[in-house]
């Protein structure tokens, strides 16, 4: 089994924006591709990258008000194939599912929508289901992917690169994986305590 891993394309899908921006130019400069939806592609456009859009890869737009956007196999089965899998492989192969090395996600800020005095309405709809899932998935595939679960994880990602380029091992894909399911818990905790109230 391969310890180490190469980040050639990533996905990148984040509420919040700041502080993405040393990742992007360091990503950039190791050639690694990017592959985002809405607000986030359009920020990433902005600093002048490349960078292709998910419903390129899926043929289908962003559809109910935002609510589906990177909920499709091709995405999916790019982040969860398992790149040692001759079967995984050859089905990419077959329905022309891109590989997806690195994922960062940054949730739909369910626990400050809470805190504000928002509606009920207001805040179900900051409850977050692709994000959530991209999370899991690529905490899932660790042995293949590497996943930045929130931007508190950035700089860890930043560091990595500084040291040894768009390459990552086992042991920090691991690290990164423990983390996203820290992140995907407490987020559902504090979802579940919401509904409980």
């Amino acid at each position: 089994m391969a310890v180490k891993r190469k980040i050639k394309k990533a996905l990148i899908s984040v509420f919040h924006k700041d502080g993405l921006e040393a990742l992007l130019s360091k990503l950039h400069q190791e050639g690694v591709q990017f592959l985002s939806t809405g607000g986030t592609q359009k920020f990433i456009e902005s600093l002048g990258y490349e960078c292709q859009t998910v419903e390129s890869v899926t043929s289908y737009p962003s559809i109910l008000g935002g609510r589906v956007k990177t909920l499709h196999p091709k995405v999916f089965g790019g982040i969860l194939a398992r790149r040692e899998n001759e079967g995984d492989l050859e089905q990419m192969k077959e329905y022309e599912i891109p590989a997806i090395d690195l994922v960062i996600v940054d949730l739909y800020p369910f626990e400050q929508t809470v805190a504000s005095g928002a509606t009920d309405d207001e805040i179900i709809e900051k409850i977050d289901i692709g994000g959530i899932s991209l999370i899991r998935a690529g905490a899932k595939n660790f042995k293949d992917v590497v996943i930045v679960p929130s931007k508190a994880e950035y700089s860890l990602l930043q560091e990595i690169l500084e040291k040894s380029g768009a390459e990552t091992t086992l042991d920090e894909r691991k690290m990164f994986a423990t983390r996203a399911f820290g992140v995907s818990s407490h987020y559902d905790t504090a979802i579940h305590q919401w509904f409980s109230k």
